[in-house]
């Protein structure tokens, strides 16, 4: 059993980027731009709207306060003012997401930040007091092995590990950064093979070749990759065939 997740809701105003109606058909978990990176009230209304219609869980995905950036810049920001900053951003959310019947399920920080909570332990703590602030034990997605879910898991909340689809990995089991060269991961049979090898075996090649074992409970597919939504379908379509089930993680 594998969760299927993308981050949605990635527009803003009138510019959009995700295509939230065809991933939403596809995915079991949403991770949904609050604000800071991207989305507005009314992109965040319509996403939740349509994630509640089609039973796919809402999750909030948090970040640095760097909307020209998309988030992806890195920024010094202190504990207290970053946990409040989290807080903020599940609770714009949750208005959203209970409005449409649902909830706000679990919390995923996005680009810069997500990066920085796989080594910096302050940082970490500090998402993890954003989450306890908002209210509610919500899980938190992270990447193996890192501060993030360590700080989780010692604030008594779920740390849930996850793969990517479409991201290069390094031979320690990080991301290779955005600024490198093949740092994403285009190829749609390279995606989907990827996917199986997360799910089924547990392990990922490395940018050198080497294998990395990576224990995930959720894979993502980057909603803003090219052909997000026919990727998704694919990779969606092989864990089935591979007698993967493709469900929200408990």
């Amino acid at each position: 059993m594998i969760d299927l997740n993308a981050d949605l809701g990635e527009g803003f105003g009138r510019w959009t980027l995700t295509d939230d109606e065809a991933l939403l058909s596809v995915v079991t978990s949403a991770n949904v731009a609050c604000g800071f990176h991207a989305g507005d009230p009314s992109v965040m209304r319509r996403v939740c709207d349509l994630a509640a219609e089609r039973g796919v869980r809402i999750g909030a995905q948090v970040s640095y306060r760097d909307l020209a950036g998309f988030g992806r810049r890195a920024m010094d920001v202190p504990g207290d003012e970053l946990a409040a900053e989290v807080a903020y951003q599940i609770g714009a959310l949750r208005v959203f997401a209970e409005a449409a019947g649902a909830e706000v399920a679990y919390v995923k920080p996005h680009g810069a930040l997500y990066n920085r909570t796989v080594h910096d332990a302050e940082q970490a703590a500090a998402v993890v007091a954003g989450v306890r602030l908002a209210g509610g034990a919500l899980p938190v997605l992270g990447l193996p092995g890192s501060r993030l879910l360590a700080a989780a898991e010692d604030a008594g909340l779920v740390g849930v590990p996850e793969a990517f689809a479409d991201r290069a990995y390094t031979p320690q089991g990080t991301l290779v950064p955005r600024r490198e060269a093949d740092s994403v991961v285009t190829d749609e049979d390279a995606v989907v093979r990827r996917a199986l090898a997360f799910a089924v075996d547990g392990e990922v090649e490395a940018v050198d070749g080497t294998t990395v074992t990576v224990a995930a409970r959720s894979l993502c597919v980057h909603g803003d990759t090219p052909g997000a939504a026919r990727i998704a379908v694919r990779v969606r379509e092989a864990l089935r065939a591979a007698g993967v089930e493709v469900r929200a993680f408990a």
